[in-house]
């Protein structure tokens, strides 16, 4: 009797399935709420290696929803306490911890480099970032969102239409974790959902979960969800950059109100209704630049109806280098 036994009796998986589990390498990007259970999920399936990007460390306030986490590790980086946890719950899957966050400069490697890519970050920029480089790639991208009482998983890229082309439009304003709350048990059945997907693209189930987006609300105990296998890719994505791509000859708007100084000293500060005052030349790149991305990438939409040019966004939530 081996621990996978009850797997294996599937006919869906048998010795076969199991050995492509073993042999599968999955890049999740976060530790938190999403990334929790997945983590759990792909260990406990036997999934040969896995990459854990995470630079949050472990704070009391995330222990509801991140219960592998203990009090002791309040402080420990989350991608190294996370694989500590993995490695007792199954010593022969390799997680690799980056202690770092997924940028645009990071991203095309570690994509690059597994054969499923798993989105816990709950991030606009990470979750653009990761989309953009698993079409180059070619990966497939099991993306995830949890707030409050819902949320989604999603299976996009690697032969089907990407985030952007699910979600073409973002919202003016996002709420966090931290501003609308959440509740664990949610964040742990969507994180478990985004394994269950990955797990099924490694073994090639059929149906496949790419093309395909499945949504729960605890609020109204509904599950819901849709098919975007045709949705169209945006004819003119807006790319996030990291701080280390930007070039000497670029216009720099820092859009953040909030911030007493620009992020850059080359950097100029105008509030996101006023981007239609800025005139580029049209060689110029310009670069949009907020907290989380998302203004950044609204008003990157303004701007691309009126000015022809090249723009490019940047988050700076995190440090992006």
């Amino acid at each position: 009797m081996t621990r996978y036994a009850r797997q294996t009796a599937l006919p869906q998986i048998g010795a076969q399935g199991q050995e492509r589990l073993a042999a599968a390498h999955v890049l999740v990007v976060g530790a938190g709420g999403l990334g929790v259970p997945a983590l759990q999920y792909l260990a406990g399936a036997g999934v040969g290696r896995i990459t854990l990007v995470d630079g949050d460390t472990v704070e009391e306030t995330n222990l509801h929803r991140q219960p592998i986490y203990r009090m002791d590790q309040i402080g420990r980086p989350k991608a190294q306490a996370a694989a500590t946890v993995l490695a007792g719950m199954n010593p022969v899957v390799d997680v690799v911890p980056r202690v770092e966050w997924l940028t645009p400069a990071n991203a095309p490697v570690l994509v690059g480099q597994a054969d499923a890519v798993l989105d816990c970050a709950d991030s606009f920029a990470v979750s653009l970032t990761l989309s953009d480089a698993c079409m180059a790639a070619g990966r497939p991208l099991i993306a995830g969102s949890a707030l409050a009482l819902s949320g989604y998983a999603a299976g996009c890229c690697g032969g089907a239409p990407s985030l952007r082309a699910i979600f073409p439009d973002l919202p003016l304003r996002g709420a966090t974790c931290a501003t609308a709350g959440v509740m664990g048990p949610v964040v742990g059945m969507i994180g478990a959902l985004q394994a269950q997907m990955a797990l099924a693209m490694i073994l090639n189930l059929a149906p496949t979960p790419l093309g395909r987006l499945i949504s729960f609300d605890a609020a109204t105990w509904r599950t819901g969800g849709f098919r975007f296998a045709d949705a169209p890719e945006p004819a003119a994505p807006l790319p996030f950059i990291a701080t280390g791509q930007i070039g000497p000859d670029d216009m720099l708007v820092d859009l953040r109100a909030e911030a007493a100084q620009p992020f850059h000293p080359h950097a100029r500060h105008l509030p996101p209704e006023r981007i239609a005052e800025l005139a580029p030349p049209p060689e110029t790149r310009v670069v949009l630049a907020c907290r989380t991305g998302l203004r950044a990438h609204n008003a990157g939409q303004a701007l691309q109806a009126i000015w022809p040019g090249r723009i490019a966004l940047l988050a700076l939530t995190d440090p992006l280098t």
